[in-house]
Order: structure tokens, then sequence, then C-alpha cells
């Protein structure tokens, strides 16, 4: 009751900024109450973050219902407010895990696995909102032979937007996709160049070992003159757009 009247006296803003302060400067128990204050009175960044902190168990006990309430809040209250609206980043973000959460559902909860509840969420966070994530899960899917509407065709087109806005992981996936469709050979050398430029800019993470695993299986197949063009390739993509660097997950 105490920290609900303390935040009574701030607003929204003021909240979302004072919960800010509490958790990147580690006092992450604190920065609870005022996110929550500013989430229930049209903050979507503090309930994206509260979702985020769910989600992760950073700084709460982690929990998906939880992390999937908030995120579901954040669409629900400000995914009319456009692309190009403050609030877009976050309403993007918390469609792509919304969409994750579909994939594989939350054991013991309301919230169940439905691949096509996920695609759709996907291609409206890839559409509308232009997400590189989401248009590298809709990449997936799509990959996917497994789901229904597999196709490597449109695979391969939100592979590629993504990959170009500097999806590290599009970029492998992307490559892969070229370099090893037997239908696709005259590629084989853009798909090594996508590949190459994937393993540039990974850190070395254990989330990271799948792109060198396969980057090292197509720099084995290819020339020496192949590798070389695309270490070249590689190398100009990242002096002129280096700056441009997305998730890898």
């Amino acid at each position: 009751m105490a920290a609900v009247n303390q935040m009574a006296n701030v607003t929204p803003q003021q909240a979302l900024k004072e919960g800010a302060r509490a958790y990147y400067s580690g006092e992450k128990d604190k920065a609870l109450s005022p996110l929550r204050y500013a989430a229930e009175n049209g903050q979507a960044m503090a309930a994206w973050k509260l979702g985020r902190m769910y989600a992760q168990g950073d700084g709460v006990p982690e929990d998906d219902l939880q992390a999937f309430q908030y995120f579901s809040q954040v669409v629900r209250e400000y995914s009319s407010d456009g692309p190009n609206a403050r609030s877009a980043p976050f309403v993007a973000s918390a469609l792509v895990e919304l969409g994750r959460y579909f994939l594989t559902g939350i054991g013991d909860t309301p919230v169940k696995q439905n691949t096509y509840k996920a695609r759709e969420v996907f291609t409206y966070a890839a559409s509308y909102f232009g997400d590189a994530d989401a248009q590298y899960n809709l990449g997936l899917m799509y990959l996917d032979d497994k789901l229904p509407d597999h196709d490597r065709r449109l695979a391969a087109r939100w592979l590629k937007l993504a990959a170009v806005k500097g999806h590290v992981g599009a970029q492998a996936k992307f490559g892969e996709l070229l370099y090893f469709t037997e239908e696709l050979t005259t590629a084989r050398i853009t798909g090594l160049k996508w590949m190459t430029l994937a393993r540039r800019q990974i850190v070395g993470g254990a989330n990271d070992t799948w792109i060198v695993t396969l980057h090292e299986k197509a720099f084995s197949l290819a020339s020496e003159k192949e590798r070389r063009k695309s270490a070249e390739w590689a190398d100009e993509w990242l002096v002129k757009r280096g700056h441009v660097v997305a998730s890898s997950n």
C-alpha cells in the first residue's frame, strides 16, 4: 500500500523513468512497483519490460504465463498506434514474443501450441511493423517442412528481408538456403557470402555455435576463390553497413 500511495504522487512517465533507473542500477526489486504503475497507466515500454523480466526470470521468478499476459497487454493496448508511433518497437517485439509462445505453448496453462496463430502474429509484425526478428521467425516457419504451408520461396523472401536489415541469424539461414538447395546451384556463392557475413558478426556465445558449424561446413565445400570472394564481400558490407546489426536468435 505504501508503494501504491507513493506512485500516486508521480506521473506514469516519471514512474517509468524511476523503474528504469532502479533496474539498470541493479536494484531490480525496486523497479517492479514503478514499472507496474507505469504499465497500468499507458506506458508500453513498462509493460514490455515487465514481460521480458518474467520471460527471462530477470529480477523476478521466471513466469511465462505472466510474461505472456504483459506482452498481450502491449499488443492489445498499443497495436493501433501504428508503425511510426513511439510504442511501435515494443509492440513489434511483444508480437514476436507472443508468436514464440504460440509455437510451443505454455505447459499447464490456457496458452496452447497454435502454429496457425504463431504464423499470423509473426506475419503481422513482419509486414505491418517491418520487424526483422518477426521476418526471421516467419522465414523459419516456412522452412519447416513439418508445418502446413511449407514454402521455401516464401522462406527465402522473409529471411532476405531480415538479413538485409542486419539480423545475423537470418543472414546465416538465408545463406544456408541458397548454398545447400540443389535447385539454386548458381546462387551458392551468394549463400556463402551471407553465411560468412553472419560468422563475422557473432560474439561466440552458446547461441551462436550453430552459425559457426554451418559456416565451417559450407567453407569446407567451397573453393579457395569462393572463400576469398565471400570474405571480401562480407568485409565490404561491414564497412558500409556495420552499424546495422540485429539479433542472431
